[in-house]
């Protein structure tokens, strides 16, 4: 027996510093990933709150609550995945109550801010809407440019068609129509 507590001793000698250190790093590892878990739901739980209110007040037509709705997602939210969510309702809001600035504005900071392609894609499309209805006919087409999922290529197309044919370029229209016609699904 006490060969074998001498033989305890000296492993703990030799190694008891380590292994306590290793325990610690370990242990603080633990922690604070499940503080980073923590955050990341309570962050969640905040933005899907604020979410919340703002599709009451969209629905409301309240545009100047769901600004303020956004600034506080802004503030306190902004890096989840809800405050992209919560740019296109805004922008759609601001729209419906004719602030088209303010909305072009939540749009361009969609498509900068986020790595949602499809997201880019419809702000890309709505920018170009915006442009349309101010006779921007090259800015509507610049929006349009660039890679966009396959699923938006039909819709971009068209869009192209559009503010071509108001534009007075028929033929180039026509191209775009054809190409939207290809892409887009036979029953749409």
């Amino acid at each position: 027996e006490q060969e074998q507590l001498d033989q305890l001793k000296a492993f703990w000698a030799r190694w008891g510093n380590g292994l306590t250190w290793l325990a610690i790093v370990v242990l603080g590892a633990y922690a604070a990933w499940n503080g980073w878990q923590y955050y990341q739901r309570a962050q969640a739980t905040q933005a899907a709150q604020l979410f919340g209110e703002m599709q009451a007040a969209a629905s409301a037509n309240d545009a100047d609550k769901v600004v303020r709705v956004l600034q506080d997602m802004q503030a306190h939210v902004g890096s989840t995945a809800l405050m992209n969510h919560a740019r296109m309702l805004a922008a759609k809001t601001l729209v419906d109550a004719g602030r088209d600035a303010a909305a072009r504005e939540q749009w361009q900071a969609l498509m900068k801010d986020t790595d949602d392609q499809g997201l880019r894609a419809s702000a890309a499309l709505r920018l170009s809407a915006l442009d349309m209805q101010a006779k921007a006919w090259d800015q509507a087409l610049n929006q349009l440019k660039g890679e966009w999922p396959e699923s938006y290529a039909g819709l971009m197309a068209d869009r192209r068609g559009d503010i071509l044919q108001a534009k007075g370029q028929a033929s180039d229209a026509v191209q775009a129509y054809q190409q939207a016609y290809a892409a887009l699904p036979k029953d749409a």
